[in-house]
């Protein structure tokens, strides 16, 4: 009697065999993400809470709309806390803590001219009234590194520090640089070559052998060598108002995310300057938002954060902080505003770059401060879904 052949089962395989042929790989379709859910924006109560500035810019930023002639058009004018910085510029066009400082708590005291300047640009103001216009040629100047002592203001080095001198200069040419953009400036020559400078110093950094390593030791610390050129935060904040200057310089936008999504070092931000060791805090070493513990640990330069990489274009390559995004619009209640949970602090003091988004609000103007910072930020992310694409679901009741 005559057995049949033994039958075994075929194992399933991604590849197709073919006898006398080559393994030919079994296409696998992965079927696409769902697209996240729209954003909830609570326009009716937003319009009720926001103040004027938040009233200005929902309309202008997030909604898109025309600004209507009679009434609206000077909304953010209607700003106390607009006027009262204003209030504090000099005939110069400068405000009197030099060019970088910021105040601590909501006090005004002492605020900096560039983070004033860009306070008032997130209020809604026009650059071209006649104290923005002021402060922009000033800006101009630091943009074409005049030598004058004068404008190196509180940066200005003890004695003759020539190395300190030029890294100040430096550091107020990018300030001035992202100050300029944010105004609407990127076609103006003067402000694409400075920039155009700036890049190529980042870029030879980035593409050298020094951003894999870019730490060496001196003493019992370690230290970034003078000859470093990390990006800075004002570097970035530039880039993100700068949508056709970075269509030209894609390459360095690809090496720019590549070192932003690398982790932060744990050790201080500090550089050898000449014989010096200098904290450098406007440096960026890595992914400035990698945890819920750094968001909620400085709201106002985690949603600066937020917004400068939304309109870079990189937020949503990036999936922790699309994660973070998301987790904070969970925060918000069954009516769409933000209420800040437990763990959110807003620090005492804000860096210079971040310092300028937050408050908007007027205070006791907007009901209470705690009101007011609410529409505040739920404002802002309703601006950062809005620049990461993410589509809107507009609430119009109260």
């Amino acid at each position: 009697m005559t057995l049949p052949p033994e039958t075994r089962p075929v194992p399933e395989s991604s590849e197709l065999t073919v006898p006398g042929e080559l393994t030919v790989p079994r296409p696998v379709f992965v079927p696409a993400p769902p697209p996240p859910p729209p954003v909830p924006v609570p326009v009716g109560r937003l319009l009720a809470q926001g103040g004027a500035a938040v009233r200005y810019r929902l309309l202008r930023d997030v909604l898109g709309q025309a600004v209507p002639s009679s009434g609206w058009a000077m909304v953010p004018y209607g700003s106390r806390l607009g006027w009262h910085l204003l209030g504090l510029q000099d005939c110069e066009g400068m405000w009197p803590g030099g060019w970088l400082t910021t105040p601590k708590g909501t006090s005004l005291d002492g605020v900096g001219t560039i983070p004033a300047y860009r306070r008032l640009l997130e209020l809604g103001w026009d650059p071209e009234t006649p104290g923005m216009q002021a402060t922009r040629r000033l800006l101009f100047r630091l943009l074409a590194e005049d030598s004058d002592p004068i404008l190196m203001g509180e940066l200005r080095p003890a004695g003759d520090d020539e190395e300190r001198v030029l890294r100040g200069r430096l550091m107020l040419r990018e300030a001035a640089a992202a100050a300029l953009a944010q105004a609407g400036h990127e076609q103006d020559p003067r402000l694409r070559g400075a920039a155009r400078r700036l890049v190529v110093r980042v870029d030879a950094f980035l593409r050298s052998s020094a951003a894999l390593k870019p730490w060496v030791r001196v003493g019992n610390q370690h230290v970034l060598p003078s000859e470093s050129t990390p990006p800075s935060f004002h570097l970035l904040v530039m880039l993100a108002h700068m949508p056709q200057f970075r269509s030209e310089h894609a390459p360095f936008m690809d090496r720019l995310y590549d070192w932003l999504t690398q982790s932060w070092p744990r050790q201080a931000i500090v550089q050898q300057v000449g014989e010096q060791i200098v904290e450098q805090p406007q440096l960026v070493m890595g992914d400035f938002l990698a945890t819920r513990s750094a968001l909620d640990s400085d709201m106002p330069s985690a949603l600066a954060w937020l917004e400068t990489m939304a309109r870079l274009g990189l937020l949503t390559r990036h999936e922790g902080w699309v994660k973070l995004l998301d987790r904070t619009l969970d925060d918000r209640d069954r009516k769409g505003m933000w209420t800040p949970p437990r763990s959110v602090v807003m620090p005492a003091q804000v860096p210079a770059w971040s310092w300028p988004v937050l408050p908007l609000h007027d205070g006791e103007a907007a009901g209470t401060p705690a009101v007011g910072l609410s529409a505040d930020v739920t404002f802002r992310l309703a601006l950062v879904a809005k620049l990461a694409g993410r589509e809107l679901e507009l609430l119009y009741g109260s």
